[in-house]
């Protein structure tokens, strides 16, 4: 069973996987940073200062005793308030969004570039149209077609 295991771990498609699981958390990351701490900022700032983690639905009652800002969506997370947070929300729809994009454009520079190795493989010679027009004039000169 662990010969087995060894021949599954050491197969090409499974360390590519591996390679690209551990590439994309931490691309994940980076990009979770640049819509957190640059792109809803500057959307924030663009529309008046709006700070988008605070947009919130309060669904549930402020917990007696709670001390902090009735206006902190993370504050009140943590007391355990029930909430919709909007605001999270649409920051990771903007978080998908660039992904999806990078994702997109990296696929379709590795579709370009396979599909340039394919025409590169591919023989260049006359084309079906033409070789039977050759065919057909080399039988027109051996008499064996008439007209």
């Amino acid at each position: 069973m662990f010969a087995e295991f060894k021949k599954f771990i050491n197969r090409g498609n499974v360390l590519d996987l591996a390679v690209a699981v551990i590439i994309g958390a931490a691309f994940g990351k980076i990009v979770t940073s640049l819509t957190e701490s640059i792109i809803m900022p500057l959307i924030g700032w663009i529309f008046g200062d709006i700070d988008f983690s605070n947009y919130f639905l309060r669904l549930g009652a402020v917990p007696d005793g709670y001390e902090g800002e009735v206006a902190n969506y993370a504050q009140l997370k943590e007391a355990g308030v029930a909430m919709i947070g909007y605001g999270e929300f649409l920051t990771q729809v903007i978080n998908f969004l660039i992904i999806a994009w990078v994702i997109f454009l990296v696929v379709r520079a590795a579709n370009k570039v396979m599909e340039h190795e394919e025409q590169k493989a591919a023989p260049s010679g006359p084309s079906e149209v033409e070789l039977l027009a050759e065919i057909r004039d080399e039988l027109k000169k051996r008499g064996s077609v008439q007209e």
